[in-house]
């Protein structure tokens, strides 16, 4: 029976099957995943971009073991919303972490609410009178 094992020191290729899944799983969004060891793999548009990736938050989630979400200020995607999760062995440490574009963080409910104030504005402006 052939099996799978995740550890810390996990290296790129061992990674690829993981990465494929959750890009697949996530409709095709970018998806990056290393290990503590080792760099990792990148997958876009249902390709391994790169077998020797890592970025700042993948490193940042590894070193504090936590969730983050956030705007990258350096590496390939700096300013695109980012969720990177460590993944825990049973102990609770990070073996892990995996990477995904935050398509929800792509939304500010400010920025939003802003430009609806904006359109309403603007539609009461240019609105005609409705003819007898």
């Amino acid at each position: 029976m052939e099996q799978f094992r995740l550890s810390s020191d996990s290296v790129s290729s061992d990674l690829i099957p993981i990465a494929l899944a959750f890009h697949a799983v996530l409709g095709g969004l970018p998806v990056t995943i290393r290990s503590q060891s080792h760099h990792g793999v990148q997958i876009e548009d249902g390709k391994v971009k790169s077998r020797n990736y890592t970025g700042p938050i993948l490193e940042r989630v590894l070193a504090e073991n936590t969730l983050i979400k956030t705007r990258p200020q350096a590496g390939e995607y700096a300013n695109v919303p980012v969720i990177v999760a460590p993944i825990q062995d049973s102990g609770g440490s990070a073996i892990a972490a995996v990477g995904v574009v935050d398509v929800t963080g792509i939304f500010d409910l400010a920025d939003a609410m802003s430009q609806q104030s904006q359109i309403i504005s603007q539609l009461r402006y240019c609105a005609v009178p409705a003819s007898k």
